[in-house]
């Protein structure tokens, strides 16, 4: 691969992040564009009116690293309503004839693009990507061109807007962490056709033994078709299929495995295909191609189970939130990346919610092929009017548009088993429909109309709106295990633990409240649970309870001896209830000053893992053959 020259000299062209950063859909041609850029912080948002789209910039950032990471070369840790990039980029020869993509991994928050001067792109929204189309711009006759991108981010301090953890006050506090601006993850280009492959959906029919493709397109003309070929990670082949490109704006096929050639995904096995896809032209030539990669998985529902593959399999999750010391929401390099899931497997975890955050893609794509179980999350916090009551959370259209986005891009990535739109909603039921309820319930449907293989969580805790939701939850802290067990009774009788509403009124009782529409006999797992308040040198409590500085949940430990003896007992209560699917223990990581993780934040250990793994990895009642789980 052959990285892009910059034409300015102050500027470095080390290349941070190198490794192709869409390993779901491979082309063969592409650029990395991660590495020096020119930078400025435009305090006022005024740069547009002060010229900056035409102008060099005096600053220097470290691209994909935001201005607020120590990564980034700047460390600036205070608001930026705006700032702006901009950097000279050599479009290689061998691309001429060919329309130019530039891709954005995620910028935050709300993008504007311009190639030589000339808008080609807005984006609203930090977690999802998207791209600008430079074909007019970089020219399709002739190659080694030279185009000018300039980017300018904003990134308003208040209002609604999805943030996930990312801090509105000045410096970290409670579970809110220190902001991230601007671009953050690869930003690269690739030449295409004319006509050309766009990202297909790949679902999986263990059922039937096959792959059902939807392989959407620029254009369709005549003579066109496009051809399919799976193969085993070996090479060896084991299906192929073709199709008229030239009818249907997205054409259909299914890739029917022999019997003797399917092998199922699972944590067990998490075998994944090859999956070839060529775009011809009517006298057979190639004009596009493409790599894919599928596992073969199902996701289904029985009553209160939730299976994979036709079985029940315990989801022992952890609560990960993809936060770094120093590049904060961006992992420094790909191996941090396979390192947090190897961590988690060694303590006995099964897969993660992928919490308050869209994750990059590189991450899903080591999940795949590490059999890790991943629920799909947006990053949704930033939503609240402040008021505890009525109407005080009120998410805008914008949010379910962003989610879209992160569905269609992950959409076959076999180790996503649900998606969950929005986290800890709190409101009040009363008798007038809210903002929340037709946001929730929007995201809802449009998750459902998106994705049909796959349970939907309405919302995780808290405020369920949406009575059909495909999977029931709440949350809960208690640290006492017995307690907690007690607390978490009741499945099968359809009366399980719901997350009441009395913060800001201390005189209602808990009965008082209603956040959620009723249970009705789905599938229910404690989605987050645990957070022991652990950190060796503080067991003494020298750290005060100052939540700014450390904290946890519950009284914290004073030995690890109790600290282990209270994760068996919280981890045992839902392992021992056989209408329990699952569970997610808060957390993977420290995050700042929460000091609630199996590992600290950079990443060392804290605790004897193998005890946390003996723990977790006793059988599950609810991985008890039906019949003789209890329902």
């Amino acid at each position: 691969m052959a990285h892009p020259d910059i034409t300015s000299p102050e500027v470095s062209n080390d290349v941070p992040r190198p490794e192709y950063p869409r390993p779901s859909f491979v082309r063969e041609d592409w650029l990395n564009l991660n590495g020096g850029w020119q930078f400025a912080f435009d305090p006022g948002d005024s740069g547009l009116e002060r010229g900056l789209v035409h102008q060099e910039l005096d600053g220097r950032i470290l691209v994909p690293f935001c201005p607020e990471s120590e990564l980034s070369g700047i460390g600036d840790t205070d608001f930026h309503p705006a700032v702006w990039y901009r950097r000279t980029v050599r479009i290689p020869a061998g691309w001429a004839g060919r329309r130019v993509l530039l891709h954005f991994g995620a910028v935050d928050h709300d993008a504007t693009v311009w190639a030589d001067g000339r808008e080609v792109a807005r984006h609203s929204g930090g977690f999802t990507s998207f791209t600008a189309d430079l074909g007019a711009v970089a020219g399709t006759a002739g190659g080694d061109a030279e185009v000018v991108i300039v980017v300018r981010a904003r990134d308003a301090r208040h209002g609604t807007q999805a943030r996930g953890k990312q801090a509105t006050d000045y410096a970290n506090s409670d579970c809110h962490y220190t902001r991230t601006t601007g671009i953050w993850q690869t930003v690269w280009a690739e030449p295409v056709p004319e006509v050309h492959l766009r990202r297909p959906r790949i679902t999986p029919d263990l059922a039937s033994g096959a792959f059902h493709l939807e392989l959407p397109l620029s254009a369709n003309r005549p003579g066109h078709r496009i051809t399919a070929r799976v193969s085993d990670a070996d090479g060896r082949a084991v299906a192929e299929a073709s199709v008229r490109a030239d009818l249907d704006l997205a054409p259909r096929m299914v890739l029917a495995l022999p019997e003797d050639r399917r092998r199922p995904w699972s944590p067990e096995d998490p075998h994944l295909y090859r999956v070839r896809i060529e775009l011809l032209d009517g006298g057979g030539e190639t004009l596009d191609r493409a790599e894919c990669t599928a596992g073969l998985r199902s996701v289904a529902i029985d009553g209160k189970r939730l299976l994979l593959n036709g079985r029940p399999v315990f989801q022992r999750l952890v609560l990960d939130q993809g936060w770094y010391p120093d590049g904060l929401m961006t992992a420094p390099d790909d191996a941090a990346l396979v390192r947090d899931i190897e961590l988690s497997l060694a303590a006995g975890f099964n897969g993660a919610r992928l919490h308050q955050k869209v994750f990059e893609e590189r991450f899903l794509h080591h999940a795949d092929r590490l059999g890790y179980l991943v629920w799909g999350e947006f990053g949704d916090w930033g939503a609240s009017t402040g008021r505890t009551t009525g109407d005080n959370q009120r998410p805008t259209a914008g949010f379910i548009a962003q989610w879209l986005e992160a569905v269609e891009r992950d959409y076959s990535h076999p180790s996503i088993v649900g998606w969950c739109p929005l986290n800890e909603t709190h409101q009040e039921l009363h008798d007038r429909q809210t903002v929340l309820d037709d946001v929730t319930r929007g995201m809802f449907l449009a998750t459902k109309a998106a994705d049909t293989s796959r349970p939907v969580l309405d919302a995780s805790g808290y405020s369920h709106r949406v009575a059909e939701t495909d999977v029931y939850d709440s949350h809960s802290y208690e640290q006492d295990p017995e307690a907690f067990r007690r607390q978490m009774a009741g499945l099968d009788k359809d009366d399980p633990y719901l997350n009441p509403d009395n913060r800001g009124n201390p005189g209602k009782k808990d009965t008082d409240a209603v956040w959620s529409l009723p249970y009705r006999g789905q599938p229910y797992f404690c989605s987050e649970f645990g957070g022991i308040w652990w950190n060796p040198e503080e067991a003494d409590g020298s750290a005060g309870d100052d939540r700014d500085v450390s904290w946890g949940y519950g009284q914290r430990p004073r030995t690890e001896e109790e600290f282990q003896t209270r994760f068996a007992g919280l981890t045992g209560a839902l392992l021992d209830d056989p209408l329990m699917f699952g569970y997610c223990y808060t957390q993977l990581t420290d995050v700042f000053q929460e000091q609630n993780g199996v590992y600290r934040f950079d990443r060392s250990h804290k605790l004897d893992v193998e005890r946390l793994r003996a723990a977790q990895r006793r059988p599950a009642a609810f991985e008890r053959p039906a019949g003789e789980e209890g329902r």
